[in-house]
C-alpha cells in the first residue's frame, strides 16, 4: 500500500468574540440540534459527508462504540436541513479547561456551493461557545478550536478563517493512500 503526504492545520478561536459570522444562506436552512444519540444518524452523516474526502477513521466503529461517544456528556451533534434535508453536520466535543473541539464538519456532496457551510460553521462554532450553558457543571469556554487536512474539501480552510479561526500548527505526515469509501459504492463519480 502507498502513502501520500497530508498536511493537518490546526486552527483556535481564543474569545467569542473571534467569531466573524457568516450570513444565512437564501431558502429554507434550520439548523437543529440531534438531541437523541442515534448511532445510525450519526454513522450516516459521518459517511455521507465524508465518504468522498476519504474520512474512514470511524467507519469501523461499532454500533456500540458510537453509542458510547455520543451519549458522552457534552457531545453534541448539529445538523443543518434544506427543505427537511440532512445538508451537513457539525460535531462538538468538549475537553478539559474550558475547550470544545469542533471535531467533524461538512455538508453532503450535493449541498456544497450554497452558502450553507459558512452558515453552519458559524452557527457550530456559537453553540461551542455556549455549550456550558446546556450542560450544567461543565466549564465555560474559554477555547474553540478544530484541525483540517488537504483530504478536506477545497473551501475548508478558507471558511475556517472567514470565521475568524487562527492557525496555530501545521504537520504533514505520511499516511495509508486509501480509496474514496462514499457512503456506498458507486456513490461518487470518480
Amino acid at each position: 500500500m502507498s502513502s501520500v503526504p497530508v498536511t493537518t492545520w490546526s486552527l483556535e478561536q481564543t474569545s467569542p468574540a473571534d467569531l466573524l459570522p457568516a450570513a444565512a444562506p437564501d431558502g429554507d436552512v434550520r439548523i437543529v440540534r440531534a438531541e437523541v444519540p442515534s448511532p445510525e444518524f450519526s454513522r450516516f452523516l459521518y459517511a455521507s459527508v465524508g465518504g468522498d474526502i476519504r474520512w474512514t477513521d470511524r467507519l469501523g466503529w461499532t454500533y456500540a462504540r458510537w453509542r458510547e461517544y455520543l451519549e458522552r456528556p457534552g457531545v453534541e451533534t448539529w445538523v443543518a436541513y434544506d427543505h427537511g434535508t440532512p445538508a451537513g453536520y457539525v460535531e462538538l466535543e468538549p475537553q478539559d479547561e474550558g475547550a470544545v473541539e469542533i471535531v467533524y464538519f461538512g455538508l453532503l456532496p450535493a449541498f456544497r456551493g450554497r452558502r450553507i457551510g459558512g452558515h453552519l460553521l458559524s452557527y457550530g462554532t456559537a453553540r461551542a461557545w455556549d455549550l456550558a450553558e446546556r450542560w450544567p457543571g461543565r466549564t465555560p469556554t474559554k477555547r474553540v478550536w478544530l484541525h483540517t487536512c488537504s483530504k478536506d474539501g477545497a473551501f475548508a480552510m478558507d471558511n475556517y478563517q472567514r470565521r475568524g479561526f487562527k492557525l496555530f500548527d501545521t504537520k504533514v505526515e505520511l499516511e495509508p493512500e486509501v480509496a474514496t469509501p462514499g457512503p456506498w459504492p458507486g456513490a461518487y463519480p470518480a
